[in-house]
């Protein structure tokens, strides 16, 4: 069955949007689009350095989208403020990125695949790596999931209650990084946030818990995963940017269905 290349880039899509699901719930409760976009864009840094040092995409990717996620928290407040922060982070860590891979990349690789996305070039070993990274992903969450509530919901209550909203900041920050690693392949660098920000969105109207939230919101990925490559390979369009089309189009299913029903409440 993995010799189809649609049925890897299938599985590939729904690891991605099952560790996207429930991280990008945390995103959304937070505000956190503009420190995700840093985190990712970082990665093409992160993919320079490999080819750099020959070293794999993976743990080069990890390891700058760590470095970058946990200079961000550490640096906001002290000297700017996080939103300046976070604009001259994202788009400086762009651009710095695209010069790294410019000057190491091999002769004949293209840009594109790491800021788009190549899903339907998801190697056995690629699947391994994503669903590998996508169940570390749920475990860690699923042992904080109590704290990163308390700590999201409210800072002085997680305090209060002997928890340290930083380290659970940190956590987050570790899974985020994790998640940016694994995505690069599937939706590229650019596209990471939107599969974080709106399948979360459009699952929190329909939410009463949390947990339903990163449910729903884990089935929503999927689905746009799927339907992004069905259309994709139908229409001959880019597949990295056709899932997260199909993504905005539940979404607008989503918003619509909630104003028919708000319509039909009055």
């Amino acid at each position: 069955m993995l010799d189809d290349f649609l049925v890897r880039a299938a599985l590939a899509g729904v690891g991605l949007a099952v560790a996207a699901g429930p991280i990008g719930c945390f995103v959304v409760w937070r505000r956190m689009a503009y420190f995700g976009d840093a985190t990712a864009h970082a990665a093409i840094l992160g993919v320079a350095l490999s080819f750099a040092f020959e070293a794999s995409i993976f743990v080069g990717v990890l390891g700058v989208a760590i470095a970058m996620a946990l200079a961000v928290s550490s640096l906001a407040g002290r000297t700017f403020q996080m939103d300046t922060l976070l604009g001259v982070a994202a788009h400086g860590a762009l651009a710095v990125g695209l010069v790294a891979f410019a000057l190491t990349a091999r002769a004949g690789l293209d840009i594109e695949a790491y800021l788009f996305g190549e899903i339907l070039a998801v190697s056995r070993s690629d699947l391994a790596v994503i669903w590998g990274g996508a169940l570390a992903v749920l475990a860690l969450l699923g042992w904080r999931w109590s704290a990163l509530l308390t700590a999201t919901l409210d800072r002085d209550l997680a305090a209060a209650s002997g928890l340290d909203p930083k380290r659970e900041q940190i956590i987050l920050t570790l899974a985020l990084a994790v998640l940016v690693a694994v995505a690069i392949k599937v939706v590229g660098a650019l596209l990471i946030t939107a599969m974080l920000i709106i399948p979360a969105a459009a699952a929190r109207p329909f939410s009463r818990t949390p947990e339903t939230m990163a449910v729903l919101a884990t089935l929503i990925g999927a689905a746009s995963a799927l339907l992004g490559l069905w259309a994709s390979f139908h229409f001959d369009t880019p597949t990295g940017p056709t899932i997260v089309s199909a993504a905005l189009a539940l979404f607008a299913i989503s918003g619509g269905a909630i104003m028919i029903r708000g319509h039909d409440q009055h």
